[in-house]
């Protein structure tokens, strides 16, 4: 028997179970897209990664980001290997791989002028002091190193007046500096404020010598971004929204240190805000004259550095995209 209710039930069912094969069909091509990356030390700059993760920007951007801890010896092979799509680190760290025939390239900058302190025991009284000293280093050929080696000539001294010892992270060589192990090392801020704390000096503020020096930035493959362009474009633009929140959200920022620096304490809190806000820029192309610097540091060991063009080095193609079409400047409107 014909029932006239039927008929509306047949086609809810229907229509039912259209939309469900439209759902699954259609799910899998809109899934967040996986990523790894990692950042190298627990230090402020790289603050602009933490925060992707703790205000949603990176989800924001359909991207599944899993962000890994590696000291930059790790970091650096990874990267080459593919088993983490981008890194943040120094161009310090990326530039000789390049060099040598490596093919990775920096996206954006979050750092481009030396900040270090260089910090040390309370008899040494001026730079030239650190003649036949031993200084701590987390490795060979790392921020900490490079950076120091970068000034000693300022004030007439190499890298055979002194003694680089490698210690390791920050606190491992707060830890020797304090208990006499070494006599100086340098720290990003705030973290030499720990060292200030249990009766260290500072030295030497590396910014007033206003050395143009390519520090952290977001570095990927030529091999990964050529298959990957629209992920390498999510990512870029993630980092400036990150930026804006930076420049205008200080208590969100903030919540992102809580979680990766792991300290609630407000003064540190805010002193690693305040080192964030001061070096991003809302544009961060990375600047040439940064690159160079490096170059000239590794030309001894590296021949090829000695003819290097640094546009070689990045690839500025997203962020130059997001920077034409008005997007960064819509941020601050």
């Amino acid at each position: 028997m014909y029932h006239p209710q039927s008929a509306p039930l047949k086609l809810f069912v229907l229509v039912a179970a259209f939309l469900a094969i439209l759902f699954l069909a259609w799910s899998p091509l809109t899934a967040a897209d996986k990523v790894r990356i990692s950042y190298t030390a627990p230090g402020p700059q790289h603050g602009l990664l933490w925060l992707g993760d703790t205000a949603g920007v990176f989800k924001k951007n359909n991207l599944d980001v899993e962000i890994i801890y590696m000291p930059g010896n790790i970091s650096a092979p990874s990267l080459m290997s593919g088993e983490i799509q981008f890194g943040q680190m120094t161009g310090a760290l990326m530039s000789p791989i390049r060099l040598q025939g490596g093919d990775p390239v920096m996206l954006l900058s979050v750092q481009e002028l030396l900040d270090d302190r260089l910090v040390v025991r309370p008899n040494i009284k001026s730079p030239e002091e650190l003649r036949g000293k031993r200084i701590a280093i987390s490795r060979f050929g790392a921020a900490s190193h490079m950076r120091v080696l970068n000034m000693l000539p300022r004030y007439g001294l190499s890298e055979k007046d002194v003694t680089f010892l490698q210690i390791g992270d920050t606190p491992a060589r707060i830890i020797a500096l304090t208990g006499n192990s070494v006599d100086a090392s340098s720290f990003s801020p705030p973290d030499h404020l720990a060292a200030v704390q249990a009766g260290m000096k500072i030295l030497l503020n590396m910014a007033e010598l206003n050395i143009f020096y390519q520090g952290t930035g977001l570095v990927s493959t030529q091999r990964y971004i050529v298959k990957n362009r629209d992920i390498a474009r999510r990512m870029v633009k993630s980092y400036v929204e990150a930026i804006h929140i930076v420049r205008t959200n200080p208590e969100i920022t903030k919540r992102a240190f809580v979680k990766y620096r792991k300290t609630r304490d407000e003064k540190q809190l805010e002193d690693a805000f305040q080192t964030l806000r001061e070096i991003v820029k809302p544009k961060p192309y990375p600047n040439m004259e940064s690159f160079k610097t490096i170059f000239k540091d590794v030309s001894e060991r590296i021949p090829a550095a000695k003819s290097a063009n640094p546009r070689e080095f990045v690839d500025t193609s997203f962020l130059e995209e997001l920077d034409k079409s008005g997007y960064i400047d819509g941020l601050y409107r």
